[in-house]
């Protein structure tokens, strides 16, 4: 920015001087307690004005308040001043006086001396007034016979406009010297000085580029004032630049870059840097991490503890600092959400929440000597996308990834390389801004749109809004535009207006505050007066509270005493704290404490089990009790083991430690190794139901088992009887007998071996046999041989002993006996032959007859019977009802004659049947 000085000053040509040896041509006038020398002169052609001004003077005398009062005036050094006060006069050398001033020069021009001219900007300036007072009168002669004192008329001075300084006119080639604060002597010539008072105009207010209000900056030799445009770098969101001189822009690189470095280095190892990462799943956009502050020896990084969020750590040359934090020329404080790097000596700091920053410089030390991605800070946004090799970029997007760094965590980043180009970050689908973006043009920051414009804030609140949708960074755009409104006198309570997505929590014990002053009231402060009417957000002590100390982070109704518990004590009060006894003083030291005083009582532990222990006393933590405590693990007796059961009871006899045990009764069943509670059940077999009873075998002494026997069945359908099972409780219902179901739906149950004839029919046979535990039940057909009734003998037909057959005694001759063939199945044990089998029987008659003896007087028989003579033993195969095959044996009749038997009912034979298994 071009600074603006209006200054006048007195010419340097004086009128000729004239001489005389007149009396006194000059009067000079003090009003008020305090000798403040007023000039008025005898010269009738013009009035001569009257400077005033409270800057103390070199010496304090009075003499010197004289001269510094004389409006522009050329003295001869080798006159006298000669100073009345009432009835008494002293005459002073000049030339001494002169001397005097100048000799102290050096230190006169640099006294920062703060007064207030017309208007409401503080300066170091003079308030023009006229008129004068005649309440004491100094008379001021000159007493040499040749004495020059011409006073200059006014209408001789001139004004160099906007841009003048406060050098005031010499001649070429000679000395001049401050005399007094804002008074200057010019040596004319020989023995002739020249005074001239600095006048200062209040300047005209300048436009800043970047949109702020510029700032009075005292000049150089501390009489006037000028206005600056501040060099004002911010940052935020992910992330969003406005440069020194207002231009907008945003860049997504994730390295560290240069964001202000000096030109033409000034200062040993400045700069500041930032630190940027890809803040999102995609890795599209960036947000600042750290901020880096380096000074001379010194590194300050400030660094988001957490993403997206206020809490922010810091670090001094890698070291974690507690703030406030002071030393080698840098000094690090809060500042309401914000931690603020501030380097008094060249009037700059840097501001970082974790979400934002801000630069702030002044012009006077770094106009035109800034680079990096904050711009060049001239008041002139044309210039501000600078290269490192001084070429202008056509954007600062470009630009911006020229001011890499290197650092050793990012090894993606080549400081040099010149980046492939940044990602697109513009949205794919149209994208509705933020509700929240919207307070920025509506009335909750109206109060402020007349200082800063809100339109960049709000553009880049719709980027974030639109690009990163769930991160809530348009919070960002928001409270940096609410932060440059403060730095610029309008402070916006804005947060609660946005539902709680920008909330910001405070934490117990302080309340947030939109508008809180920049450095909070302490103890230590409380007194001073804080002249800084900028306000910035942040949490605060409540009202009627303040803050112990800037180190201290506790709020106190009354400055007594904080001391490491973070207490606040009140002056007077006692308390105890790490086992001391201390009291809370008001004084340097404030604490004092003493090391507490415990009264203890001997103890002896005696007997088994009893060991001494140290405790916690409730009601004296730092004086430990000790008493007798009882481990049982220190005890000899060992716990018996009890049968079952039977379980372990001890107890403890006063006065004692280790227990005494016993054996007792649990009250249950035992059963085979198991114990069972009364009225549950017990298996004991399957035969019987068995449960735990409530009664007491009182030899064992443990509970009763009552059982009884399981209910079986006794009943089994006809043939089959009741058999035990091995294992089982109860037999079961096993068949033992053939169940025959007969042709007229009988039931006929055979036992194994047995034949029986159908009831309605003697040629149907059944029978019942066991092979291997299995009941097989047989039916067997009798095949009679062929019958005529008509040719048998009346009477004489009867049946065969099978009760089938029929047989009888012929009509016509007898037929001799012989062997008879038929063909029939053959039937054994249920298994029967698969074809029809030659079968042979002998059949004849034979003499046969029964006639009275009188001899015997009884009857005389004579039987014989055809018999077979001669057979032969053949085999076939019979088909069985399960599936298998056995080998059968049968008797073949070869040849048949009659033969003499007994006379008596022939006794059957069997013949016997060998079998044999395929």
């Amino acid at each position: 920015s071009t600074p603006s000085t209006p200054k006048s000053t007195t010419p340097s040509t004086p009128e000729t001087p004239t001489t005389t040896t007149s009396p006194p041509i000059s009067t000079t006038t003090v009003t008020g307690p305090t000798p403040t020398p007023t000039l008025t002169t005898s010269s009738a052609s013009s009035p001569t004005p009257t400077y005033t001004t409270t800057l103390p003077t070199p010496g304090n005398s009075l003499v010197c308040a004289v001269v510094c009062s004389l409006p522009v005036v050329v003295l001869k050094v080798h006159e006298h001043l000669k100073l009345c006060l009432s009835n008494q006069c002293i005459l002073m050398p000049l030339a001494l006086l002169l001397h005097s001033f100048y000799v102290h020069s050096a230190s006169l021009s640099t006294i920062p001396v703060s007064t207030t001219t017309s208007g409401t900007t503080p300066t170091e300036s003079f308030t023009t007034t006229s008129g004068t007072t005649t309440t004491t009168v100094i008379t001021i002669n000159a007493t040499t016979t040749s004495t020059t004192f011409k006073t200059l008329p006014p209408s001789s001075t001139t004004t160099s406009g906007t841009t003048a300084t406060s050098t005031a006119v010499t001649t070429t080639g000679s000395d001049s010297w401050w005399l007094c604060n804002c008074t200057k002597v010019v040596c004319i010539e020989d023995n002739i000085v020249q005074v001239i008072p600095v006048i200062c105009n209040p300047p005209p207010k300048p436009t800043c580029a970047n949109g702020l209000s510029p700032v009075p900056v005292i000049d150089e030799d501390g009489c006037c004032w000028h206005w600056e445009c501040d060099c004002y770098c911010t940052g935020w969101g992910d992330p969003h630049y406005m440069t020194f001189d207002g231009l907008y822009y945003s860049y997504q690189g994730n390295c560290t870059y240069v964001l202000v470095e000096e030109i033409n280095k000034k200062v040993d190892n400045f700069g500041v840097y930032i630190d940027n990462y890809h803040c999102d799943a995609r890795d599209v956009v960036s947000c600042p991490r750290t901020l880096i502050v380096r000074h001379e020896t010194q590194e300050v990084r400030l660094r988001t503890a957490q993403p997206n969020t206020l809490q922010v750590e810091v670090t001094v040359n890698n070291q974690l600092v507690a703030l406030p934090y002071k030393k080698f020329g840098v000094s690090i404080y809060e500042s309401g959400i914000n931690r603020v790097v501030e380097i008094p000596e060249l009037k700059m700091n840097v501001t970082y929440n974790g979400l934002s920053f801000a630069i702030r410089m002044p012009y006077s030390l770094f106009g035109n000597n800034t680079q990096g991605q904050c711009g060049t800070c001239n008041n002139n946004t044309a210039d501000d996308c600078m290269l490192p090799n001084g070429n202008i970029a056509d954007n600062c997007e470009t630009m911006a990834d020229h001011w890499q760094v290197l650092d050793p965590s990012k090894p993606q980043c080549s400081p040099g390389l010149v980046p492939t180009g940044s990602p697109s970050t513009t949205p794919v689908q149209p994208c509705k801004e933020s509700a929240i973006c919207e307070l920025l043009l509506g009335s909750v920051f109206k109060p402020c749109h007349a200082f800063v414009n809100p339109e960049k804030y709000y553009a880049a609140c719709v980027f974030d809004s639109c690009v990163l949708p769930n991160m809530d960074l348009e919070c960002s755009s928001l409270q940096i535009y609410a932060a440059t409104c403060a730095d610029q006198g309008a402070c916006i309570d804005w947060r609660k207006h946005t539902n709680g997505v920008c909330s910001h929590e405070c934490p117990p014990g302080k309340e947030y505050r939109a508008c809180g002053p920049i450095k909070e009231t302490t103890c230590k402060t409380r007194g001073q007066n804080d002249t800084s009417t900028k306000q910035v957000e942040g949490c605060f002590c409540p009202n009627g509270t303040m803050l112990y100390d800037s180190g201290v982070n506790v709020c106190v109704k009354t400055c007594g005493c904080v001391g490491v518990d973070m207490i606040p004590r009140e002056f007077g009060e006692k308390f105890v704290v790490d086992c001391q006894d201390c009291i809370c003083l008001e004084g340097e030291h404030g604490i004092v404490c003493q090391p507490h005083v415990c009264d203890q009582k001997k103890v002896t532990c005696d007997g088994e089990g009893f060991y001494e222990v140290t405790e916690v006393n409730p009601n004296d933590s730092c004086c430990p009790l000790l008493t007798c405590k009882c481990n049982t693990s220190l005890c000899t007796a060992k716990a018996p083991k009890c049968s079952l059961g039977f379980e372990v009871h001890s107890y403890i006899p006063s006065g004692q430690c280790c227990p005494v045990y016993q054996c007792v009764p649990k009250g249950v069943c035992v059963h085979e190794s198991a114990e069972f509670l009364p009225n549950s059940s017990v298996f004991v077999d399957k035969c019987h139901n068995c449960i735990c009873t409530n009664d007491v075998n009182v030899s064992t002494q443990l509970n009763i088992i009552s059982c009884e026997h399981v209910p079986c069945n006794t009943y089994c359908q006809p043939g089959y009887e009741i058999k035990p099972v091995k294992g089982e409780c109860c037999g079961k219902c096993v068949q033992t007998k053939c169940i025959i179901h007969t042709a007229d739906n009988s039931e006929l149950i055979l036992s194994p071996g047995d034949f029986k004839n159908d009831p309605q029919n003697n040629c149907t046979i059944y029978s019942c046999v066991d092979i291997h535990n299995q009941l097989i039940a047989s039916t067997s057909e009798i095949t009679c041989p062929a019958f005529n009734e008509e040719s048998c003998k009346p009477g004489t037909i009867s049946f065969l002993p099978n009760g089938c057959c029929k047989t009888c005694a012929p009509l016509d001759s007898t037929t001799p006996c012989s062997v008879r063939h038929r063909s029939d199945f053959i039937v054994y044990n249920g298994c029967r032959s698969v074809d029809r089998v030659d079968l042979t029987e002998c059949e004849g008659t034979c003499g046969t007859f029964s006639l009275y003896s009188a001899e015997a007087n009884s009857m005389d028989h004579s039987c014989s019977c055809c018999r077979e003579t001669s057979t032969t033993e053949k085999h076939v195969v019979l088909k069985c009802p399960g599936g298998h095959s056995v080998s059968h044996k049968y008797m073949y009749v070869e040849s048949c004659s009659c033969q003499d038997t007994e006379c008596s009912r022939p006794q059957s034979s069997e013949l016997e049947n060998n079998e044999e298994n395929d």
